[in-house]
């Protein structure tokens, strides 16, 4: 059951990967900059849980669908791949709107 969050965080990460390779926008498209683009974005989004957290705003919850492991004190594990999962969406969507516009 604690494996649940992080099998569905991987399959919608997978399903993401099949649109990208389906339609060429990010990862298929250029390979260095979205590796950049996205390690920036999950970077900065790392800085602002941990401010969160040292604050008091951000907490774990402890739910019985995500790992007990913890990188950090309440920063576990599957929030590195909802942090890809969620700038991979947007840079996907992003760049649909950017071909789709170029063709109009």
């Amino acid at each position: 059951m604690m494996f649940l969050y992080l099998i569905g965080l991987i399959v919608a990460i997978s399903c993401l990967v099949l649109i990208d390779y389906r339609y060429t926008l990010a990862f298929f498209y250029d390979r260095r900059r979205t590796i950049m683009t996205l390690m920036t974005a999950i970077g900065l989004f790392v800085i602002w849980d941990i401010l969160g957290i040292n604050l008091g705003i951000f907490f774990h919850g402890g739910s019985s669908f995500s790992l007990p492991f913890r990188l950090l004190p309440e920063f576990p594990i599957e929030e590195l791949f909802f942090l890809l999962l969620l700038t991979y969406v947007t840079l996907i969507v992003y760049r649909f709107i950017e071909q789709k516009g170029g063709k109009s």
